[in-house]
């Protein structure tokens, strides 16, 4: 019956065991006899069945027995806890009715015993007060200097006692308490010094704690601030050493004074007021009148130390508002310095740059012409850009741009430093406006005096479109004057738009820039379309110098030899050389848009050119090879339209060449289709067969 128990087992192992109740050993099968040992094996098992239930009953009863004794034992226990709750509840009330008997008691003691201790005080201090009328001091408490505060307690109170006597009847005595008040007081002075010098933390602070109620407090606080400085500034940098003092000071205050934060408030106050004031003032005034850069350096450099020091103070425990206390002292020191900085800044501004553009035109041995304001200049200003005419003479410039990328770093330099400076020094309402007078200095200076004035000279540089051999430097120009602006434009983004960002001189700023900006795009379109119209005339001139007439016309029909003509040569020639300048002086678009207007111009001037000459067979065919010359120039261009007005070109020239009969078929073709039929009569009467052959007849 052990488990786990399974019947079906148990029975078969039952009837292996039974003789006959299985085949095993040859043995036959005797189903009676298994039958009768399963019969006597049930009644067994039923025996036992009662047996263990007769226990089970016997068990169960005995459980129910005892369920009822613990049951009755758990009520009596219940019982009992109730009593002694009731007993503890009567203990507290007879204790707390004793602790309130204690309480009253003790009471009353205090009540007899506070007016007997101030009694015996009283006693004691007018013992002392006697000793004080005799004029003879003989107390221990006065005479043992061990016990000196012990009398500096007693002294204490004898002189608030004395501030309430008559004056007439006890004027003697009064004066008596007050020198022994004010001996003490520095005897007491002298021991915090004397401990101090001598490291000894806990002397300080018990008698810092005595003297806490002396009027002499405050002298006591000043001889710590003047013996922490002493042997503190040894070294140059007075900030540093100010703030190893300061964090040195603020780990010893805490454990010698009960107000902390007020001594090491007082110490900073005195190391702003007499230290670095004194330092500030002799840094700043030795160069103020005479040296305006070096006095601005060292303004910023001053006060940006000043104010890190500031920072770094921050950290201390200095009371409720030390951001402001910090504020102050700084602005104690500055603001005689800050008041005037922005007209001393632009003042050194504009004479620096003033400087710095004389030195360059002083290298270039160039005088500096006046470019004039007012009516007349206007007029001619507005004359020249209606017609693009140069008014007055042509300067030769030799080469020379006048822009110099060495003084617009300096210029945009000494800008960037000033903006640095005018963020640092500058009230914060006041930062736009004087941001706004530097950025004004930067624009007369750099873009008026420099960039445009090399506009205008450069202008004036420009020869006349029918000058020979004239040099074209005006592209340098443009090539220089877009580099800088680059610059110009980095600057005002980088340091001028974050001083003006949130303020109504951003539109203003913006506008200037806009205007000045429009300015010199007007004078560099000018001078562009100048220099175009130049390129364009040198040409005319290598084309009337090279071209001849009998090119088109020879004398003898065979003996050709020459793929193109001379002239040709030399205009694809100027040609690929300026359409190289003018890839180096430009940048993006503009580079495609003065291409495009050259590439219009020059085939104009080719257009224009072959319309002068009648052509023979021979003589159309060498045209042809001439303006496929063009095109393979206009290739060069990279413009989808010149490369376009080229190949139309070519097309045209093929009608000084083909046969009469096919005249029609190829004006018909595909680039030809479109055209004015004008114009491409005006290409057939070049023809010297034009007339015998009646080829007008086509175009009627």
């Amino acid at each position: 019956f052990q488990e786990p128990f399974v019947a079906d087992e148990y029975i078969e192992r039952l009837a292996w065991r039974t003789p006959g109740g299985g085949s095993r050993g040859g043995e036959a099968f005797d189903p009676k006899r298994l039958l009768e040992e399963f019969v006597n094996h049930i009644q067994e098992l039923q025996v036992m069945d009662e047996r263990i239930q007769r226990k089970v009953e016997k068990l169960e009863q005995q459980c129910q027995k005892e369920a009822k004794e613990f049951a009755k034992k758990v009520q009596e226990l219940q019982k009992s806890n109730q009593v002694a709750f009731q007993h503890f509840q009567e203990l507290d009330e007879h204790i707390s009715y004793v602790a309130t008997k204690v309480c009253h008691l003790g009471d009353q003691l205090e009540g007899v015993n506070t007016p007997r201790q101030r009694a015996v005080e009283a006693q004691k201090l007018m013992k002392y007060f006697n000793e004080f009328l005799d004029g003879e001091l003989k107390s221990d408490v006065f005479t043992n200097s061990e016990k000196i505060k012990e009398a500096a307690d007693i002294i204490q109170k004898l002189h608030l006692i004395a501030q309430e006597l008559p004056f007439d009847r006890f004027s003697e005595v009064k004066s008596k308490i007050a020198s022994k008040y004010h001996d003490l007081e520095c005897q007491l002075i002298q021991e915090f010094t004397s401990a101090q010098r001598r490291g000894e933390i806990s002397r300080m602070r018990e008698v810092a704690a005595v003297l806490l109620h002396f009027k002499g407090y405050s002298h006591c606080v000043d001889v710590y601030i003047k013996q922490c400085q002493e042997g503190a500034f040894r070294r140059n940098d007075v900030f540093e050493d100010a703030a190893i003092l300061c964090q040195r000071v603020n780990k010893q205050v805490g454990e010698v004074f009960s107000n902390p934060e007020t001594v090491l408030a007082k110490l900073i106050q005195n190391i702003f007021e007499v230290k670095l004031q004194t330092y500030v003032k002799d840094q700043l005034e030795e160069h103020r009148k005479s040296d305006a850069e070096q006095y601005l350096k060292n303004l910023y450099d001053l006060y940006t130390r000043t104010t890190n020091l500031s920072s770094k103070l921050m950290e201390f425990n200095l009371g409720t508002d030390k951001q402001t206390f910090l504020s102050k002292l700084i602005k104690s020191i500055f603001i005689s310095y800050l008041e005037n900085y922005i007209e001393v800044e632009i003042g050194y501004l504009k004479s620096r740059s003033a400087m710095i553009l004389q030195r360059y035109y002083d290298s270039k041995n160039h005088q500096k012409r006046s470019i004039g304001t007012g009516g007349i200049q206007d007029l001619k200003e507005r004359i020249r850009q209606r017609t693009n005419l140069p008014l007055g003479p042509s300067i030769d410039t030799h080469g020379e741009t006048f822009l110099s990328q060495e003084v617009v770093v300096n210029l945009l330099q000494e800008t960037k430093q000033a903006f640095e400076r005018c963020h640092r020094l500058s009230d914060p309402s006041d930062l736009p406006k004087n941001a706004f007078r530097i950025f004004s200095m930067l624009v007369e200076f750099l873009c008026t005096e420099h960039i445009d004035y090399a506009l205008e000279t450069g202008l004036a540089g420009i020869p006349s479109s029918d000058s020979k051999n004239a040099n074209l430097y005006f592209l340098d120009v443009v090539h220089q004057a877009n580099t800088i602006f680059h610059l110009f434009d980095k600057q005002f983004n980088d340091h001028l738009m974050p001083l003006i960002s949130s303020s109504p001189k951003l539109s203003e700023c913006l506008q200037k820039k806009k205007d000045i900006i429009e300015q010199m795009e007007v004078k560099l379109d000018m001078g562009i379309d100048r220099t175009l119209n130049c390129m364009i005339g040198q040409m005319k001139h290598i084309l009337a110098a090279e071209q001849k007439k009998t090119d088109f016309k020879p004398e003898d029909e065979n003996n050709v030899l020459i793929q193109y003509t001379n002239a040709c040569v030399k205009v694809c020639g100027y040609v690929r050389k300026q359409v190289e300048k003018i890839r180096n002086s430009m940048d993006g678009k503009n580079v495609d848009t003065v291409l495009m207007e050259f590439g219009v111009r020059f085939h104009r001037l080719i257009y224009e050119h072959l319309q002068q000459y009648s052509y023979s067979c021979m003589g159309g065919m060498l045209a042809i090879c001439d303006v496929a010359e063009y095109r393979k120039c206009a290739k060069d261009f990279k413009i989808a339209l010149v490369l376009q007005l080229f190949d139309t070109l070519h097309a045209l020239c093929n009608l000084l060449v083909v046969a009469p009969d096919n005249l029609k078929q190829v004006c018909s073709g595909e680039q030809l289709a479109n055209l004015d039929k004008n114009i491409l009569h005006s290409f057939v009467q070049l023809r010297v067969d034009y007339r015998s052959a009646r080829l007008g007849r086509h175009f009627s």
